[in-house]
């Protein structure tokens, strides 16, 4: 049953490996699954009691053993499982786990040839379902969601940094694991771990700062994006709405050679980095600190349009509860950006949120598109309406690689990226 009141945890840890001698609770499930999230409604019933962020068994039958997860009875994921089969998690298996992870960037990827900034755990696509690890510098920044997973963070965080060379670590809860998982996790870190670092991608530098920052202090899931945007931008004018920290903004100009970058965010703190951000390079791009909403109107009332348009919110859908204020939210702002792209220009419209799926965005662009033309004269009293406008898309991408995909968990792949031209 869920518990009431959300719990601030200090730094409260668990052994990677349960003692040998200890009994496992074991969760009953009305159905098999493979997928590595439980929800509460499939649990038929429990043998024993298990504390939230205890190990457990889950059987699928009396006899038909599933694997072994992380239990929470606070959250509607009663379990993460973390292990399929019959063998219990050791830390030879957590650490296969770390030392997979770590291969897939160092070896495969080979990124540490063009930034030192990626993701290097990706929750349930690398088998550790509720943790998010980035590579920033020389610190790990960890973002923990899963509350069985805040109780082995530090010890996994720990063997992460041994096994890519970094000397510090900060870890802190996800912005939703108090409502969703019933706790706060008092943020932690390695002794002597700096409040910010600067990092690098593909020659530009990046400054990143941890504390009140969003997700884990930077957003490494654009860098392939904010590199292919480059190459649309030379002696052309660039708008990047919703900037954060000017990422877009400052690739395009040190990257594309952009005659003109316009930035615009609603909150300080990320503006003054992305100022930071374009002294770093010494590039000029004009920041703007206003609502998305409010700066696109003025620059329709003025008249204004640009070559390239990059348009990234935030998560504008966190629970399926806001789902329909959020596509209506994607649906205005995209109508109001296309507005803003010259005949011939190019958009790039981002949605992070996991539970707008791809053909869905792709049908709210649609639409939008055919309310981003002129607007048609109208009779009195009656409200104008505009022509639609010729879209074309010219690919769809996601987040860089080191954000991998599972095949069990199709919700690991939750950006999306349009490219647009509009005539």
């Amino acid at each position: 049953m869920p518990l009431n009141g959300i719990d601030k945890l200090m730094t409260k840890t668990i052994p990677l490996a349960s003692p040998p001698d200890r009994q496992l609770a074991i969760v009953h499930l009305a159905r098999p699954t493979w997928h590595p999230i439980v929800y509460r409604k499939w649990v038929q019933r429990i043998d024993g009691t298990p504390r939230p962020g205890d190990l457990v068994a889950v059987h699928h039958s009396e006899t038909e053993l599933v694997g072994y997860g992380l239990f929470n009875s606070r959250s509607e994921i009663a379990v993460r499982i973390v292990r399929f089969g019959s063998e219990p998690p050791d830390e030879a298996f957590w650490q296969s786990l770390l030392e997979r992870a770590v291969g897939l960037r160092k070896d495969l990827l080979r990124l540490d040839q063009v930034t030192d900034a990626y993701r290097v755990v990706h929750a349930e696509a690398d088998g550790l379902s509720g943790l998010m690890v980035d590579k920033l510098g020389d610190v790990l920044s960890a973002e923990v969601f899963s509350l069985g997973m805040s109780f082995r963070a530090q010890e996994l965080v720990e063997r992460l940094a041994l096994l890519c060379g970094t000397k510090h670590w900060v870890i802190r809860s996800g912005p939703q694991t108090g409502p969703q998982e019933g706790f706060q996790l008092e943020p932690r870190q390695s002794e002597g771990a700096p409040p910010r670092v600067v990092i690098q991608e593909y020659g530009t530098k990046f400054r990143v700062q941890f504390a009140g920052g969003h997700k884990t202090g930077f957003f490494c899931d654009q860098r392939e994006n904010r590199r292919q945007l480059a190459t649309y931008c030379a002696d052309r004018t660039v708008l990047d709405l919703c900037c954060y920290t000017g990422g877009f903004a400052v690739q395009a100009k040190k990257l594309g050679g952009a005659s003109e970058v316009t930035a615009v965010d609603l909150d300080e703190e990320p503006l003054k980095i992305a100022r930071e951000n374009a002294n770093l390079n010494q590039v000029r791009v004009n920041f703007a600190q206003s609502d998305a909403f409010a700066y696109m109107r003025d620059m329709l009332r003025n008249g204004r349009q640009y070559d390239v348009v990059v348009l990234d919110p935030p998560k504008l859908i966190t629970l399926r509860s806001e789902l329909e204020e959020g596509t209506r939210k994607h649906f205005d702002l995209n109508r109001l950006a296309m507005q803003l792209v010259k005949p011939g220009g190019l958009l790039l419209s981002c949605s992070c949120a996991g539970l707008l799926p791809e053909e869905e965005f792709l049908q709210l662009l649609y639409s939008a598109a055919r309310q981003a033309g002129p607007e048609l004269p109208a009779p009195p009293g009656v409200k104008p309406r505009h022509a639609p406008r010729m879209l074309q898309v010219l690919a769809r991408t996601g987040a860089s690689a080191d954000h991998p995909v599972s095949a069990q968990c199709p919700q690991t792949e939750y950006l999306k990226a349009v490219w647009m031209r509009l005539i």
